[in-house]
């Protein structure tokens, strides 16, 4: 795998910190993610609440809008 190719897993951490510093290229790290979800054959991508900004049920509900609009399905670890 080369560097232009991340993982879903490094590409979920790219979210999480563009979502810590106020959504910075956060279009472009999902669809960074969707490309890796695709390679990888995967599905939804997973997150844990407790490493997002606002990790209470209505900032999950943003997200999830958000990532859909964007043809990912969002789902969240430990619900």
């Amino acid at each position: 795998m080369s560097v232009s190719e991340p993982t879903v897993a490094e590409a979920t951490d790219r979210i999480y910190e563009s979502l810590q510093a106020d959504n910075a290229d956060l279009d472009e790290h999902i669809a960074t993610l969707k490309a890796a979800m695709a390679r990888e054959g995967q599905k939804e991508a997973v997150f844990d609440p407790a490493k997002l900004a606002q990790g209470n049920r209505s900032g999950r509900k943003l997200m999830q809008a958000y990532f859909r609009q964007r043809g990912v399905k969002v789902t969240f670890a430990g619900g």
